[in-house]
């Protein structure tokens, strides 16, 4: 992915290198353009955290397949990424962490049709070793632990806290982050005995956190959805990176990163 150059009211850019061996017996047309297509340009997209490094691996093999073509990405808290694109950042596409931040940019008239392409569930991140002896979400209410959770306000928070409500938990938690990747951080530091994240994220982690499931999570599921936004710069390059995401060849890095089909 080429450095990003565009997105100066993007916050929260993080850049994170996303490991997946290519597909094979993919085609040209699995990457989104034929020779005799026009795509060129800048792609610029918005992402939610939880998707860094799945779309760090699809950005560079699109601009791989597609000589003429920069995938600038950025990535945060759904909801701060969507606040940005309705305050006008210039954006092609948006990949939200649910549904309802989604329908905040489709409310503005900014997309439309957005298409729900993968789904995530959360589970419990601990360091390595669980030194806490973390087994569940009851452990969520003792007071003596570090607990991080992401802030109610982004999709990771609001399925958190459907989760704890539903295990019928009242979490204490010590740290509220803006995005599920620095909930994730302050386990892997250390700095937390638990986090609530998705499943994407324990497997980003590798062997600093371990991942403990949640039966319950089955219950709280989160849609990605992705769009083209209507005010995009470069709408055909864009809607050319949306179709290779939908391609069996992303299908795979997108399971090999954790996420499952809608």
């Amino acid at each position: 992915m080429r450095a990003p150059s565009l997105l100066a009211a993007a916050a929260a850019l993080l850049l994170l290198a996303g490991c997946s061996s290519p597909g094979t017996g993919s085609d040209e047309s699995d990457v989104g353009a034929s020779k005799d297509d026009m795509t060129s340009g800048t792609v610029t997209v918005l992402a939610a955290a939880s998707l860094t490094d799945v779309i760090d691996v699809l950005a560079e093999r699109f601009e791989d397949a597609n000589a003429d073509v920069d995938v600038v990405a950025s990535y945060g808290g759904s909801s701060a990424l969507a606040e940005q694109i309705v305050s006008g950042a210039p954006v092609d596409v948006f990949f939200s962490a649910n549904e309802a931040t989604m329908q905040s940019v489709v409310d503005a008239g900014l997309a439309a049709d957005p298409e729900v392409l993968v789904t995530n569930t959360l589970q419990i991140a601990v360091p390595a070793g669980n030194p806490a002896g973390i087994t569940g979400l009851a452990d969520f209410a003792r007071p003596e632990l570090t607990i991080a959770l992401c802030d109610t306000a982004v999709p990771c928070g609001a399925a958190a806290q459907s989760l704890l409500d539903l295990a019928g938990v009242q979490a204490q938690p010590d740290t509220l982050e803006e995005d599920v990747r620095a909930a994730l951080t302050k386990v892997s530091l250390g700095e937390a005995d638990a986090a609530l994240v998705y499943v994407t994220d324990v497997v980003a982690a590798g062997s600093a956190v371990e991942g403990i499931d949640v039966p319950e999570a089955q219950q709280v599921i989160n849609n990605y959805p992705v769009a083209l936004l209507a005010e995009a710069p470069n709408p055909d390059a864009g809607q050319a990176f949306i179709d290779y995401l939908r391609s069996d060849e992303a299908r795979q890095v997108f399971e090999h990163a954790g996420f499952a089909a809608p």
